[in-house]
């Protein structure tokens, strides 16, 4: 009798679409949007111009991304409704469940919230995109006790959030660092939430039913959720001297080092390389240096014990400190997150939606056959 063929958990392995949008060598380190080095646009570009990139699989011309800049702008106030409804949520509400809430809700003030054509796609994802910024800050200022502010149609997607958040502008190095972030955290591949948004959008569904989903995976521990973790464990460090035993006490009970390790990359993360290097300036910029030098340490003795199985830091290591350094409360780590990989969760909807084909994989069914229904009176 031959074998079942075996299944990858997880689905490991398992080519399930064709993108243009990024490219993904686990191997050597590289990730790529539309062919460039994460690294040439982290250092040369911005968020518009990244989203634009990935919406259209090509660097845009001046007059290109100037419009594209003024479309975005042009969509950052949410529906007044919408914003009303922020005040009238729990205070003590995740932002996650707020912002996943809200991209639903958003449905409901959109004359035709069903049209999923590509450039109906395109009109409700900018405008998903636009609006996550005054959701987050705005519910964070509400639970805070603090007046809500609307966005500045003159500002950047980086400076208005963090000018609705903080009730000023930021400096410009605060203001490119979170950009740098925006960037990199765009787009990466099929992971679970891409996943997520392209399966519900190939049902012919819709972009805030799909834009809901992939929030609701992000937020998950094992994705998204990883850089609170990372928060949570440079916290519990008492000091830069205590982190290499720290982490050869969790390395003895074989506890998972948060920030380390990825499905894909056998190397360090090319994300983790750049947002280290934020994450240095950034420290010695707003005197959080010894939180930089506890992550510092902690990847120096993981390097030292595990580099040879090929477990390094991944994007979330270094993020944690640099929203920490950006002044962002712990639990607005994953909406960040989830802010910019709109961008790239968008640019798979319109990418699934050019040429569709509804996903429907198969399964394995395990269980006995051939069962006699047991009627109640009968059963143990």
């Amino acid at each position: 009798m031959t074998a079942a063929p075996a299944i990858p958990k997880g689905l490991e392995g398992v080519v399930a679409a064709e993108t243009e949008m990024s490219f993904i060598n686990g191997q050597k380190g590289i990730l790529e949007y539309v062919g460039i080095p994460i690294g040439e646009l982290s250092a040369h570009s911005n968020f518009e111009e990244t989203v634009f990139l990935l919406w259209n699989r090509r660097l845009p011309s001046k007059a290109e991304l100037d419009s594209f800049t003024r479309e975005l702008r042009g969509q950052y106030d949410p529906p007044a409704a919408v914003m009303q409804r922020i005040s009238e949520l729990p205070k003590d509400a995740q932002p996650m469940h707020v912002l996943r809430t809200m991209i639903s809700l958003l449905a409901l003030y959109d004359t035709t919230p069903n049209a999923n054509d590509v450039a109906s796609a395109r009109e409700k994802s900018l405008k998903i995109l636009a609006s996550a910024p005054a959701i987050v800050a705005n519910f964070d200022r509400y639970r805070r006790g603090e007046a809500p502010i609307k966005p500045d149609d003159s500002l950047s997607f980086a400076e208005n959030f963090l000018y609705m958040l903080n009730g000023k502008r930021p400096t410009a190095t605060m203001a490119r660092a979170f950009d740098v972030c925006m960037i990199l955290h765009a787009d990466h591949g099929l992971n679970n939430s891409t996943f997520t948004a392209r399966v519900i959008i190939s049902t012919l569904s819709d972009v805030y039913s799909a834009l809901t989903g992939a929030v609701g995976s992000l937020r998950g521990p094992l994705h998204g959720g990883a850089n609170e973790g990372v928060m949570d464990m440079l916290n519990a460090i008492p000091s830069v001297d205590a982190a290499e035993a720290f982490v050869m006490d969790k390395l003895v009970r074989k506890d998972r080092i948060m920030g380390f390790g990825h499905r894909v990359y056998k190397t360090k993360d090319p994300r983790a390389t750049d947002l280290q290097s934020l994450a240095k300036q950034l420290a010695e910029d707003t005197g959080n240096t010894a939180l930089y030098e506890k992550s510092h340490r902690i990847e120096q003795v993981m390097e030292r014990e595990v580099g040879a199985k090929g477990i390094y830091p991944n994007v979330d290591f270094y993020s944690a400190t640099t929203y920490h350094c950006i002044g962002l409360k712990l639990d607005l780590f994953t909406p960040m997150f989830a802010m910019s990989r709109l961008a790239g969760w968008s640019g798979h909807l319109l990418e699934q939606l050019s040429d569709n084909r509804l996903y429907r994989p198969t399964v394995r069914y395990v269980g006995p056959h051939n069962q006699p229904y047991t009627p109640m009176d009968q059963r143990s």
